[in-house]
């Protein structure tokens, strides 16, 4: 072999190591690339994340998104928004006011023990009653802004008695019976009226929401859920002087048993309703 073919192997050797040195170091360049390419989709990806988080954070929630929305009010009430639930005989003389909340277990007690009297009342024109409900046990203070903190179960039960007192009256306080009973009324810790589905299985036993397709699709819509909001506001800013409940009121005063406690029997029910009624 020529000294000249020996240098001219060399020569290209050289360059195709060059070559292939150039490639390689475009292979390694692409890879960081894509590298840094990746890290940044990553974290784009964890600022979106945490973005999206805190913003869902933030959102207000379904029941606080209605504080200002505007309410749809039953049939058969009357007043601002609604507001103003009157039932009973018009030749009744006197009202007495029921301040309730749906979850309160002691108006649950009251109606099992005292439900029917009151019922019984109603329809010998004795009084009517103007109902008054209220979320407290939610957490609600409609004054302070804050909805919700302990639960949603008094404002969708409301919301399903907006939905009853559509129907009728008759229906209404048959649907409030059916919630206060003792087989569906939940302990105070169970939140269980939150959930539709509940709400109108209870339902499904009072004949004139039995299957009621326009009943059960106000609950699953929420028709009433601001008319809830609107009611508890009412009862948040009761000039009766009304703290808990439940709670009675009849020509501004507070029937109790002791300056304190409401009637929990029939006997202190009718001695404090028929004093009224003289006075």
């Amino acid at each position: 072999m020529s000294k000249r073919n020996t240098q001219a192997a060399k020569t290209a050797a050289r360059e195709r190591l060059r070559v292939e040195r150039e490639r390689q170091a475009k292979r390694d360049k692409a890879k960081r690339q894509i590298v840094v390419a990746a890290s940044v989709v990553a974290v784009l990806a964890a600022a979106g994340g945490i973005g999206y988080a805190v913003v869902q954070a933030n959102k207000p929630s379904h029941w606080e998104g209605l504080k200002d929305a505007k309410v749809v009010a039953p049939a058969n009430t009357t007043g601002t928004d609604g507001t103003t639930v009157v039932i009973g005989k018009d030749t009744a003389k006197k009202t007495l006011k029921v301040y309730e909340d749906p979850r309160c277990p002691v108006c649950a007690a009251f109606e099992q023990a005292v439900g029917s009297t009151v019922k019984k009342d109603l329809d010998d024109g004795k009084f009517k009653i103007q109902y008054i409900g209220g979320t407290f046990l939610d957490g609600d203070s409609l004054k302070g802004g804050k909805i919700g903190v302990n639960g949603e179960g008094s404002k969708n039960a409301m919301s399903a008695m907006g939905a009853a007192l559509n129907v009728s009256p008759e229906a209404f306080l048959e649907y409030k019976s059916a919630l206060y009973s003792a087989k569906w009324h939940p302990k105070e810790s169970e939140d269980k009226f939150k959930s539709d589905d509940y709400l109108i299985q209870v339902a499904n036993t009072v004949p004139a929401l039995k299957n009621n397709a326009q009943f059960q699709n106000a609950v699953k819509k929420g028709t009433y859920d601001a008319w809830a909001l609107a009611m508890s506001k009412t009862w948040d800013t009761n000039k009766d002087g009304v703290t808990g409940t439940p709670s009675f009121v009849m020509d501004g005063k507070m029937l109790t048993t002791d300056g304190k406690q409401p009637p929990m029997s029939v006997a202190d029910f009718n001695r404090l309703v028929d004093a009224a009624l003289k006075g």
